[in-house]
């Protein structure tokens, strides 16, 4: 069994002569939850639809579950759950209406399938009430549901926290967070709000101009958002050789405008406030600091943008 569930090897697709995609390699190991990273445009949604069979590449390949070839990708995507753009939603029915809708469209057999998704987002109290009446958070949820019916292996999720208010946003987080740790559900997630990715996924994806630049998993991303301590002093020649002398350390590097930046010592700072005022300085500003993920995106991009 392939401990991939999802392989793309040279994956291409364009649009009137235009790459959306690039001759894309993308791995996604199983039980990971897999944050895919892009601005706006980049090829996230289009390797999406090409994955799940909504679009057909123009170049290369991609196998699901080790299985490549249309006749086993269609069998392969029988064990995949999806939201792609917005959840499809019939909004003069109920919750439990559009999910019985969806399961009887789909061949899913037994009933007791549509309760249980209800329960499992958290929907399972709004009776009557019609989907048209709900919040957007509510609708993001029941679209979820929709797509866990089959008691899929793998959920491929297109922005799923778009346009949500923090605490949908939270609770969204959590439930994704509680199908990947309970049931082992791999997933597949793009978003714009990259401090919200750094919260859940384990693994990365960078793309930009339909090329994909980097692959990572969050310990490697979390090294390369290195963390440090701000500090500017009235002297900083003399507050350079107190951190070598007094810290013994030479992990730090010193700005353009007198400022430095200390690597050694971030679970310290306290040490390294004490030695500074010490030796007679004048500390202006003290501060932990660090590159978080939306920075390290837009430096690895080189330049700035709206993700």
């Amino acid at each position: 069994m392939s401990e991939y569930v999802l392989q793309t090897n040279q994956l291409s697709k364009k649009f009137k002569g235009s790459a959306a995609l690039d001759k894309v390699n993308l791995s996604i190991r199983k039980g990971s939850i897999y944050g895919f990273i892009g601005q706006n445009g980049a090829g996230k949604s289009t390797l999406m639809r090409i994955v799940t069979g909504l679009a057909f590449p123009s170049g290369g390949s991609i196998e699901l579950f080790g299985a490549g070839g249309e006749r086993a990708l269609t069998q392969a995507r029988k064990r995949m759950g999806l939201i792609i753009e917005s959840p499809s939603l019939f909004p003069h029915m109920t919750a439990a209406e559009n999910l019985e809708v969806n399961r009887l469209l789909r061949g899913i057999p037994g009933k007791d399938c549509v309760a249980r998704m209800l329960e499992l987002v958290g929907l399972q109290g709004t009776g009557r009430k019609k989907v048209k009446n709900f919040s957007l958070g509510m609708k993001q949820r029941l679209g979820l549901a929709i797509a866990m019916l089959s008691d899929p292996e793998f959920l491929i999720l297109d922005e799923p926290t778009n346009g949500l208010d923090p605490m949908s946003v939270i609770e969204m987080r959590e439930l994704l967070k509680q199908l990947n740790h309970e049931r082992g559900i791999t997933i597949l997630i793009s978003s714009h709000i990259l401090s919200e990715l750094h919260l859940l996924a384990s693994h990365y994806g960078i793309i930009h101009h339909g090329r994909l630049l980097e692959q990572l998993t969050a310990q490697e991303l979390n090294d390369k958002c290195q963390q440090y301590v701000y500090i500017k002093a009235d002297n900083p020649d003399k507050a350079a050789t107190v951190i070598q002398n007094e810290l013994r350390t030479n992990d730090f590097e010193v700005m353009p405008d007198g400022a430095i930046k200390l690597y050694g010592h971030t679970e310290q700072p306290g040490k390294v406030s004490t030695a500074l005022f010490s030796a007679g300085l004048e500390i202006e500003q003290f501060m932990p600091m660090g590159e978080d993920l939306e920075s390290y995106f837009m430096k690895r991009i080189g330049g700035a943008g709206h993700v």
